[in-house]
């Protein structure tokens, strides 16, 4: 309770109490992850604290107070003196797959945490001041990670493990089940692009993203469907969209931009279809009065403290609005997907 006893059973001050906790038990479960705690206890499930030091290297005192953090998140159980996964841990972090909840905690713990000490004086200056720690000249994280290789691959095998916990919504879309040709503007490393073309057999896909970026799907989505998912290294602002396509897709980018930035690229992509031809926009939407959604919540303030200096998670009204503007009919979205995601669609 606090200090009045006011606020008893508010479940504010519960989330109140957990937030201010938060990053400490976050970067905890991180160091788990990275020490895997939890693909130990999916191996040996019941291990005693002796096992658990053994396979972590880590000395006694540190372990017991890193163990005591995670048990606090639910994460791990003690029973009887020895650990397991819970549930949720076994299902989301005790894997090396693709699509590992793993992947996400080490990308957020090395590229978007350590921009947010920087948030009130980035807010202030109205640029993303915390770029500033990534060497280079260029005016977004994404052109300055492709210095780094390492950390560029770090980053991407986080926001392709986060895709695929949503992309099925997505690729289960009857839409796209007439479209031939897809062009998938800032498609990472194709991670989205192959599970299209796996569900649509009909479908190929021409992935267009900076040249590093691309280069990282050499061997993912372009190994796995030579024939059906091409790279298509460029600039999406500055260069041409490629041409034959009756399809476009933004999947996780258009809110990563201004406005003015988002319907240039929507007027790039109905200038690039032909009449009948497709858009569609996949991402995060914060709710219409722009009060609810963790997930675009974090995403926004990422944004504008580090990766590009603005944009946010937009509500749908926004996509509808500009595709109606760059010339798109049938415009609407499709709501209530999964980890706040939202599907704006139009026709032109």
């Amino acid at each position: 309770m606090d200090r009045h006893g006011k606020h008893d059973g508010d479940p504010v001050l519960e989330r109140f109490h957990f937030l201010v906790n938060a990053p400490a038990l976050f970067n905890a479960v991180a160091t788990a992850v990275e020490v895997r705690i939890f693909h130990f206890l999916a191996e040996h499930p019941r291990s005693g604290f002796e096992e658990i030091r053994v396979h972590t290297e880590m000395p006694a005192h540190q372990l017991r107070v890193l163990l005591q953090a995670v048990c606090t998140t639910g994460l791990l159980r003690r029973e009887d003196g020895r650990y397991l996964n819970s549930d949720v841990a076994g299902d989301l972090l005790a894997s090396d797959n693709e699509d590992s909840w793993g992947h996400v905690i080490v990308g957020w713990k090395e590229v978007y945490y350590p921009a947010f000490v920087h948030m009130t004086k980035a807010l202030k200056a109205g640029t993303n001041l915390a770029l500033d720690s990534y060497p280079g000249d260029e005016p977004t994280l994404y052109q300055r990670l492709s210095r780094n290789s390492e950390l560029e691959a770090v980053f991407h095998r986080a926001m392709s493990a986060f895709t695929l916990q949503s992309v099925d919504a997505l690729v289960e879309r009857e839409e796209f089940a007439s479209v031939r040709r897809l062009l998938d503007v800032g498609g990472g490393d194709g991670t989205t692009s192959a599970r299209l073309v796996a569900r649509h057999p009909e479908l190929v896909s021409t992935v267009f993203d900076m040249p590093s970026v691309s280069k990282l799907g050499e061997d993912k989505a372009a190994a796995a469907y030579p024939d059906r998912v091409e790279l298509h290294p460029g600039d999406i602002f500055n260069d041409a969209f490629p041409v034959g396509a009756d399809a476009v897709l933004f999947s996780h980018v258009l809110e990563i931009f201004s406005e003015d930035q988002i319907l240039g690229l929507m007027k790039k992509a109905y200038d690039s279809l032909p009449e009948g031809g497709k858009v569609f926009v996949y991402g995060y939407n914060v709710s219409d009065d722009e009060t609810t959604g963790i997930f675009g919540a974090r995403l926004g303030l990422y944004f504008n403290v580090l990766a590009s200096g603005q944009g946010m998670a937009y509500p749908a009204r926004d996509y509808e609005k500009w595709l109606c503007q760059v010339g798109f009919d049938d415009v609407k979205t499709v709501t209530g997907l999964p980890y706040e995601h939202g599907l704006t669609l139009g026709v032109k």
